[in-house]
């Protein structure tokens, strides 16, 4: 049954191209957002806090700051509403997960850039 359900999310889920990034990188991703008729592009910037899962059902977690308060959303991979993902820095963490980010403030709060 397994590899039957693996089958068919190969075989039948629409794949975006996305480029590579992990924990601690800051990305930026281009969804679109439908409001009745009509449809508008929107953007969220922050850093990814965790990939989990594999395949069609991979989802990401990204955190940003809206003034003094944290946001995070969660996307999946395979969103059709996701138009693009850009990488706009590569950050040096050492953990697959940093929830850790969320109690740190101020310039605790910076992640070092990985240089390329």
């Amino acid at each position: 049954m397994e590899s039957l359900v693996k089958f068919v999310q190969d075989e039948f889920v629409a794949k975006n191209e996305i480029p590579e990034f992990s924990a601690g990188d800051t990305i930026t991703v281009y969804y679109e957002i439908k409001e009745g008729n009509k449809t508008r592009t929107q953007f969220f910037r922050g850093v990814v806090i965790q990939r989990r899962g594999s395949g069609a059902s991979e989802t990401f977690t990204i955190r940003k700051m809206s003034g003094t308060v944290g946001v995070e959303r969660i996307f999946p991979i395979n969103l059709p509403a996701i138009q693009k993902i850009e990488v706009n820095k590569k950050g040096k963490v050492r953990r697959a997960r940093i929830f850790y980010f969320r109690n740190l403030t101020g310039k605790k709060a910076r992640i070092k850039e990985q240089r390329l």
